[in-house]
This record gives C-alpha cells, sequence and structure tokens, in this order.
C-alpha cells in the first residue's frame, strides 16, 4: 500500500455474490477489505466462473478497491495429526488459493490450526508441509499465517511459532508467506499492547523481520492479557482500551501496512464498522 490514507478497511460480506464486496467496502469509505471466498464452515470448494471473476475485478475497480485479502475456512487444520483431516485440508487451503488466484485477491489469512496430539513441534512441520504443497501449485496469492490467542491445541500464538513455520519452508514458499497481527489475540495471547507496546514490537523484530508483518486485525477484546480467549470488541470498548489503537495508527513502521476490522457489526453492517473506521482515522489525525 503506497498511500498510509488507505490502508484501513474491514471485512465484509459476500452475501448475493462475490462481486457486491466490494460496493459494500465503499459505503465504509474504505479502499481495502477482507472476505470469504466460500462459506467459512463448510467444506464444499465451488470454483470461480469466469463471469464471476469479471465482476469481481470490475467492481473492484468501480468502487476503489485497492488492496483485498481473503479469510480461509475455519475447518482448515493443517496442523491435524489425523491424515485424513490433513489431507482434506490441504485441498481446502489449495482451492482458496485457486479462488483469489482467479480473482485476482492479492492475499490469503490462515489460521496456522490445531495440534491435537499437543506435540506442537511435528504440528509446525505439517503445517509447513501443507503450505509448501499449496504454494507451489498455485501461483500469485500471498499466505498470511495469523497470530492465534493460543486456546487448546492451537498453535500460532507466538512469533516464534509463526517463525517456526516460515523457517521449515523452502525459500521459493516463504518469499510468498508473510504475517497478520490481529491486535486481540496478540492481547489474549500475553502480549501487552497495553503498558509494553513498543517490548511487543521488540520480540516480534527477535523472532521475525519486521517486512513480514503484512496485515493487521484491528480488534479490541473482551477478555483480560493472556485470557487466551478469542472474544472481539469495538475498537476502545474492551481491555485494550484505545491507547494500543491510538499507538498503531501513529507509528511510522505500519503506515502502510493494511488494517481490517472484525469488530462486532451490530444489525446493518455498516454502522458500527463506519464508528470504528472514524475513531482509528482520528487517531491518525490527532496523535
Amino acid at each position: 500500500m503506497s498511500d498510509v490514507h488507505d490502508e484501513l478497511g474491514a471485512h465484509v460480506s459476500a452475501r448475493g455474490g462475490i462481486d457486491q464486496a466490494p460496493a459494500r467496502a465503499r459505503l465504509l469509505d474504505a479502499r481495502v477489505l477482507q472476505l470469504f471466498t466460500k462459506q467459512p464452515n463448510r467444506w464444499a470448494e465451488p470454483a470461480v466462473a469466469p463471469e464471476t471473476a469479471v465482476a469481481f475485478r470490475r467492481a473492484r475497480e468501480e468502487q476503489g478497491v485497492e488492496w483485498c485479502v481473503s479469510h480461509d475456512s475455519y475447518l482448515i487444520n493443517l496442523a491435524s495429526p489425523d491424515p485424513t483431516l490433513w489431507r482434506r485440508s490441504q485441498k481446502s487451503f489449495q482451492a482458496e488459493l485457486e479462488r483469489c488466484a482467479a480473482l485476482g485477491i492479492e492475499a490469503v489469512v490462515t489460521h496456522p490450526g490445531n495440534a491435537t496430539d499437543k506435540d506442537v513441534e511435528r504440528g509446525i512441520a505439517a503445517n509447513a508441509r501443507g503450505l509448501t504443497e499449496s504454494i507451489r501449485a498455485v501461483p500469485g496469492p500471498r499466505v498470511l499465517l495469523e497470530l492465534t490467542a493460543g486456546s487448546g491445541t492451537s498453535i500460532g500464538a507466538t512469533f516464534d511459532n509463526l517463525a517456526a513455520i516460515r523457517s521449515a519452508l523452502p525459500d521459493d514458499v516463504r518469499s510468498r508467506v508473510g504475517v497478520c497481527v490481529d491486535t486481540c489475540h496478540a492481547y489474549a495471547g500475553g502480549y501487552d499492547l497495553v503498558d509494553d507496546y513498543d517490548g511487543v514490537w521488540a520480540a516480534y523484530e527477535a523472532a521475525l523481520p519486521l517486512v513480514t508483518l503484512e496485515l493487521f486485525h484491528l480488534n479490541d477484546s473482551q477478555h483480560p492479557l493472556g485470557s487466551h480467549k478469542d472474544r472481539h470488541a469495538g475498537i476502545g470498548e474492551g481491555t485494550l482500551g484505545p491507547g494500543p489503537f491510538d499507538a498503531l495508527m501513529n507509528d511510522a513502521r505500519f503506515a502502510g501496512v493494511p488494517k481490517i476490522l472484525e469488530t462486532p457489526k451490530g444489525d446493518d453492517e455498516v454502522t458500527l464498522d463506519r464508528r470504528n473506521l472514524a475513531l482509528l482515522r482520528g487517531f491518525r489525525a490527532t496523535g
């Protein structure tokens, strides 16, 4: 992203057809968006019809959407010890990349998965293997590993975990893999953005080059530091409060990094997103 004033957006609905999503971003005065290319709680993997791809690309251009990211299926678990589930997950993730390539979507956010056997090292290796197969099969979209809140047997709750996954990738694959930091997940996972903002980013840089941080999910948290509970709240309305978001919006290191809301939407899918985006823009204006 070249213009620091264009990097704010939200997850928007693809209801009625994926080509309807850019207009929903426009209602938010947003030039970046996140969406699902399919229903995230189903294994069905619909292909993108050529006319759908044309309509989506046209809608992006008409609505001024400059950057788009998809979020992959919640069912995917590339860290699974079950070979059947792992293969199904790998095929699903590859299908997500294929849809994004057809639509011209720049990146895919993925959760690193759950090592249900509690073997984190094996889970990291399995995730890297699945990413490698999928990325090599589908040129184009970047893959962004999302920092998790660390609940249950999930992997990816630490910067070191994410670094280990990237380190396990061959060079040609690693060059297409970055990181998405969700502020709610980070805080729930124990990264104290409230009282040790600078320390959090020092920890990131100790594990990964800062250039690998390619996306933020901006969400407040309903639960306290280290809770390992993934429950989002509106900006400034949760346990993080406004401070970390003010700091992020005025941190020159992250000026051009896309920042996507996944905060509660309420009844009309517009009002609360507009309010949260206005708060974030206000922090930048006065920071």
